[in-house]
């Protein structure tokens, strides 16, 4: 039995479950959101959620967990929608009038008939997946209605869910995890850079103390929008979280006139026990609903040379030829051109928006070093930066009025660049045009697509802010390359990390992680960006030494090893290996060619720091076979390391390890255990390595051990 007036509403599927209450006034409550629930009665779950009156409050109790918290009837908290008429009203009270559900979805439509406007709120869950995703769009039924804010979703979660991990940064230094601990109040973060950002990264996980790869209540959210954006995480009367994310408005740059609506981006959610599988549900979700891949199928991974810290600037054609060939001769699969092959550029003082080929480097245009790639079996790729013009270049001399500005305020250059007013017609039919004339004149199979600065003072021709809109357009021209060019693939790059999303991954095939090549920091890097995102999309290159970001010296086997389960590649000029580096760098990309199925297609097995040691694999389907890669950062700070367990096997089952680098060799100081044991040469139970675990060899500061698991029959 229900109480009088109420209805339960409720969406699952085998992982997760959503449970609402409708009353007969006001938006519905957020009761639960988590595991999946059996198919059970809920009915209680309205008496379970209904509380007593409190002293010194207004006479109305306020459901604080809604679906939308609104001002001006009491809540206290702080609103998910913020606007106001254009008769300063600016109070909202929405009542649900329909629930609309289909398979895997819910959408929730209620009105406020004293501000005119209707909201619509979508759920979608689909089958098997571990990622719930809610957008809401507000529509104005009369007159005007200026909105400052609308979340895009919002989530209750448990008192015990107190522990906040967020990841923030900066150029080279993206996705570092901090924590926090949440008492009272509001923890929150803005993002007004126009682009996603390296600074703070739209997602937070939020979990019971302490929780860590394989242990405690995990809860992640995570915005798919590539522009500004907002998170805020309110600690209630009661001690549960109110989760808020959505995009970050400027004053005045959504006016919805009759009829007009906003849709805010999607915000994904998921729950799992312990970090380890929270990101397998979201690489899991990323692969089957946010990628778009040609032909409807991941292919493998091709192995890229980036020519960037190799050449920079300085093209000359008989020297990039040459790089071809010795990267051919390394096994390299993709052969990207950087920077500098376009207009009159030699530094990145000008030309962006001449999309015309050099001819002082390049006499006979792009088509013989295209020919020459393609030629040693490689594909060619291009870098290019549609979004952005230089003041000394012909386009802004022709168009000075194409720029992103604010009448009567400065232009400000940010690396020597500005940036196209998108919003504009004129200008988006001019960026399509010169990309799709690009791929139409050449064998381009790729395009590194970068974006190399923040957005300041971005308004539109009507003088309003234009970030929104300068998003909304990106994603026209990609969607539209994508739907000329089907089989051209497409890097997300913004001065390394600082656009990666959901919102631009549905027409992207790759990110740049980082401009950090150095291999030391991409282990933390690279750590931060898996918890929501799946390692073939990760651009993880071998580099130069010293690293051209921080002078480190770094092996070839340390650098390798840490691109090893990413997008494998390499930054530099291939002929300037010394012969014992190129044939061990050779042997990397046949071993990452061999593994790259179950590298790119399994379940990332993530592990609990330990002195100094990080730990990342993966592991397919059937659990008969896992890669495991452990990183010495430091030295150890006790003698004896303590035994590295590896959960997530099959635990009645028998596992051979090995050691697949055959240019490592043990030193004197192994024992023969060990020698036997990662000799393959002994078969261990799963049970056995997730409960006791193997002692690993003592490894030296920025060294890595790179263990292999099969699975066999015998007891």
């Amino acid at each position: 039995m229900m109480m009088q007036g109420e209805n339960i509403i409720r969406l699952d599927n085998a992982k997760l479950t959503l449970i609402l209450v409708a009353r007969a006034q006001g938006a519905p409550e957020i009761a639960y959101f988590g595991k999946a629930l059996s198919g059970g009665d809920l009915a209680a779950v309205s008496y379970l959620r209904s509380r007593n009156q409190f002293h010194n409050s207004i006479d109305v109790d306020i459901v604080q967990a809604s679906v939308l918290p609104t001002l001006g009837i009491g809540n206290f908290n702080p609103a998910a929608l913020r606007g106001r008429r254009e008769n300063g009203d600016w109070s909202a009270d929405f009542n649900l009038v329909q629930v609309k559900k289909r398979a895997g979805s819910l959408t929730l439509i209620m009105e406020d008939g004293t501000a005119g406007l209707r909201l619509s709120i979508t759920y979608s869950l689909a089958k098997g997946s571990a990622v719930l995703d809610v957008c809401q769009t507000l529509t104005c039924l009369r007159g005007v209605y200026t909105l400052d804010d609308l979340a895009a979703g919002v989530m209750v979660l448990p008192d015990d869910a107190s522990e906040l991990l967020i990841h923030d940064g900066q150029w080279c230094n993206e996705f570092n995890e901090r924590r926090f601990v949440l008492k009272s109040g509001t923890w929150a973060a803005e993002n007004r850079k126009g682009r996603t950002s390296h600074d703070h990264f739209p997602q937070i996980i939020l979990g019971t103390p302490g929780f860590g790869e394989h242990h405690g209540e995990v809860y992640g959210f995570h915005l798919g929008w590539s522009g500004n954006h907002k998170i805020c995480v309110d600690v209630l009367d009661d001690g549960r979280r109110l989760v808020r994310l959505g995009e970050f408005l400027h004053p005045g740059e959504i006016v919805l006139k009759k009829g007009e609506s906003y849709t805010t981006p999607r915000l994904y959610m998921s729950y799992a026990h312990g970090l380890n599988a929270f990101s397998a549900g979201f690489h899991d979700f990323t692969r089957r609903h946010i990628l778009h891949w040609p032909a409807g199928v991941m292919r493998a991974r091709p192995i890229t040379l980036n020519t960037w810290e190799g050449n920079y600037f300085a093209h000359e054609l008989s020297a990039l030829m040459a790089q071809a060939d010795a990267a051919a001769a390394l096994g390299i699969e993709r052969f990207v051109l950087d920077d500098g092959w376009f207009g009159v550029r030699d530094d990145d003082s000008s030309s962006l928006g001449d999309w015309y080929v050099d001819a002082r480097k390049y006499p006979d245009g792009l088509g013989p070093l295209i020919d020459h790639v393609r030629a040693k079996g490689m594909e060619f790729g291009l870098w290019v930066e549609p979004e952005m013009i230089n003041p000394d270049s012909d386009l802004y001399r022709a168009h000075p009025d194409w720029v992103l500005t604010t009448q009567g305020r400065p232009l400000i250059t940010g690396r020597k660049q500005l940036v196209l007013d998108l919003t504009r017609p004129e200008v988006l039919e001019h960026v399509f045009g010169w990309l799709d004339a690009l791929l139409r004149g050449n064998a381009i199979a790729y395009f590194k697509w970068d974006m190399n600065r923040d957005l300041v003072a971005a308004s539109g021709v009507n003088g309003r802010p234009a970030y929104h809109d300068q998003v909304r357009a990106l994603y026209e021209i990609l969607a539209r390359l994508r739907a000329s060019h089907p089989g051209v693939e497409i890097e997300t790059c913004a001065s390394g990390g600082g656009r990666i999303d959901f919102g631009v991954l549905p027409f992207t095939h790759r990110v740049w992680t980082s401009d950090s090549t150095d291999a030391t920091e991409r282990v933390r890097i690279q750590r931060g960006y898996s918890r929501f995102f799946p390692p073939e999309l990760m651009g993880a290159h071998v580099s130069n030494t010293p690293g051209h970001q921080t002078g480190r010296r770094h092996t070839l086997s340390w650098r390798a090893a840490v691109a090893f389960f990413g997008h494998m590649g390499m930054e530099m000029d291939p002929r300037h290996l010394a012969a014992d580096e190129a044939a061990e760098l050779a042997q990397w990309f046949a071993l990452h060619k061999r593994l790259r199925p179950l590298l790119h297609g399994g379940a990332t097995l993530t592990f609990d720091a330990m002195d100094h040691r990080h730990a990342h694999g993966v592991i397919n389907e059937d659990k008969s076979h896992a890669v495991v890669g452990l990183y010495q950062i430091q030295s150890q700070s006790r003698k004896g390391a303590a035994p590295f367990r590896v959960p997530g096997l099959d635990p009645k089952a028998h596992y051979r390890i090995s050691m697949p680098q055959p240019w490592l060799k043990p030193t004197r100081m192994w024992s023969e255990g060990q020698l036997s044991l990662l000799g393959g040469k002994v078969a261990v139970p799963g049970e056995l390595l997730a409960a006791i675990g193997l002692i690993i060899p003592e490894l030296r500061p920025e060294s890595a051990l790179i263990l292999e698991f099969h699975k066999v029959q015998e007891a």
